[in-house]
């Protein structure tokens, strides 16, 4: 949409006064609750998206904004319920799907989360954090052999995503390919990804 703000501040300022002359404009409120999240202002976002929601009960985008609030707070059912709700209004969506595995795999349901993470990358082939997350998925089942083609195709799409290294390090360290491993390692942090320390202790150890 066009706005006159030149910024977060005033396109709140903008998008509220919009909502005050049409205060059913779920858009508005969808917008007003992505630039609270900018402004990492949590609880009015929550606010503006369930406002959404309200006003267009099948807006799958704004289930899956909710869906992250909560589990940023660390509320993973939550999240998992939003974004049942979001998959369900929009079937060909494939963030929600995304989501619903991510969420799956936070709670050690490995079998759920390759399947939400399958329809998403079904969805979306070029996907990469899903395709990613899928790899990983596949690591925790220890299906090396589909983790390993899942987060290659993720590097393939995204030679910079420090998470699909970091995995392929964990995964040759479970093959006993040092070499390997730590070179991936060294990928994963080049990529802005923090290796966790007893993994480079390992790393070293090994040497």
């Amino acid at each position: 949409m066009s706005t006159q703000a030149n910024n977060i501040d005033e396109y709140i300022m903008e998008l509220k006064g919009q909502l005050a002359s049409n205060p059913q404009c779920a858009n508005h409120y969808y917008n007003l609750g992505v630039a609270y999240l900018h402004k990492r202002m949590w609880q009015e976002a929550e606010k503006a998206f369930l406002d959404a929601v309200d006003n267009s009960p099948r807006m799958s985008e704004a289930y899956v904004q909710l869906g992250g609030i909560y589990l940023q707070r660390g509320d993973v059912d939550g999240c998992l319920n939003m974004n049942r709700i979001a998959k369900d209004c929009r079937p060909q969506f494939a963030v929600p799907f995304a989501n619903l595995g991510f969420c799956y795999l936070q709670k050690g349901d490995v079998d759920r989360a390759i399947v939400n993470l399958k329809k998403a990358v079904n969805r979306d082939p070029e996907y990469v954090q899903a395709i990613s997350t899928l790899g990983a998925a596949y690591y925790s089942d220890k299906n090396y052999e589909e983790a390993e083609k899942s987060l290659k195709k993720a590097l393939e799409l995204a030679p910079a995503f420090g998470p699909a290294w970091n995995n392929l390090c964990l995964l040759e360290l479970d093959r006993g390919n040092v070499e390997k491993a730590a070179l991936y390692a060294a990928k994963a942090e080049e990529n802005g990804f923090t290796v966790a320390d007893e993994i480079k202790e390992e790393l070293n150890a090994a040497k």
